[in-house]
């Protein structure tokens, strides 16, 4: 039989770095910015707070201080100024010098993916691991700490067995989708994504809200890398581990037609998809198992191909994604 009370909970672990990623995105995609930098900021946001967590841990721990609320802290921090930094760049690229933002995004994965492989190899040797990969074992345990009753019956396993950083992302999506359609901020950026020329025309400072909203994005996007290393890997950094989550991520802003509280069950959905295939059984045919792994990305293309048919004018993309804006033109 097909276990629910296993396969739940690690779809629900696995979709919350994609629910991060979407997330952030979404806000940046509300302001008219096409951030595909996803993958990258989510890699730096992961290195960032992995640096911070090896020099803790290793200073700590060698004195016996170790604190778990410190050693939560410092990656948090290390993490959300990475990722501020890497907005910060992209703003700094597509809104004032106006660079073309698919090029600008397409440069920040690949930096992003450079950077967090020199980084994480660098602290690999200065670790002195036989192995291509660092442990923080420490630094996650405080991370993957879950509330008592989290491991009692079927409920405790489905609902509180995991660490705080799953239910902040909730309580993310759920503020963001709140903000974007229940308030005036939310309004204006609103505006600036789909008519940037007539919010600028009724006094809401466009760049403004690019920048903010931008760097508010990545940062929650850079969260979703930390999860993945510091939850979901158990504390393991390893170059290249992350795959595709940040690009299913982008997909995935789609997939909930631009709304963050519905990217909430959307990423339990594709997270389910995504390990689905360890739970459908192939015997001993690998070709078989291969084909299961596919599942998740033909989605992708299935829900791509019913959301360019639809005609419905709030299933549609920001009007100004994608396209710098030139106050001068107004």
């Amino acid at each position: 039989m097909f276990d629910f009370i296993s396969f739940i909970p690690r779809a629900i672990v696995q979709g919350i770095p994609l629910l991060l990623g979407s997330t952030g995105e979404t806000l940046t995609e509300k302001s008219g910015n096409l951030n595909l930098g996803i993958p990258g900021i989510m890699y730096v946001g992961a290195i960032s707070g992995g640096i911070g967590s090896f020099f803790y841990e290793q200073a700590s721990l060698a004195s016996g201080s170790f604190s778990p609320t410190v050693g939560i802290l410092i990656p948090l921090v290390c993490c959300l100024i990475g990722s501020l930094l890497m907005g910060l760049l992209y703003c700094f690229l597509t809104v004032t010098l106006r660079a073309n933002q698919n090029v600008t995004g397409l440069a920040l994965t690949t930096f992003g993916v450079g950077f967090g492989n020199f980084f994480g190899g660098s602290l690999i040797k200065l670790s002195g691991s036989s192995l291509p990969s660092v442990i923080l074992t420490a630094t996650s345990n405080a991370f993957r700490r879950s509330l008592p009753a989290g491991s009692q019956g079927w409920f405790g396993k489905l609902f509180l067995s995991y660490g705080f950083l799953a239910y902040i992302a909730v309580i993310i999506a759920l503020c963001a989708g709140w903000i974007l359609h229940r308030t005036r901020t939310g309004l204006h950026l609103r505006a600036v994504g789909e008519n940037p020329q007539t919010a600028d025309a009724a006094g809401i400072n466009v760049t403004r809200y690019k920048y903010y909203s931008t760097c508010i994005g990545s940062m929650i996007a850079g969260l979703g890398g930390l999860y993945y290393v510091m939850d979901y890997a158990s504390g393991v950094w390893t170059n290249d581990a992350f795959g595709d989550r940040g690009w299913l991520a982008i997909a995935l802003v789609i997939f909930t037609i631009w709304r963050p509280n519905v990217g909430v069950l959307a990423s339990f959905l594709f997270g389910g998809l995504y390990i689905l295939h360890m739970y459908i059984p192939s015997g001993m045919n690998l070709a078989v198992k291969e084909l299961y792994k596919m599942i998740p990305y033909v989605v992708t293309i299935i829900v791509l191909v019913i959301t360019s048919m639809r005609n419905k004018r709030e299933d549609q993309p920001p009007a100004s994604l994608g396209l710098p804006y030139f106050r001068e033109e107004r």
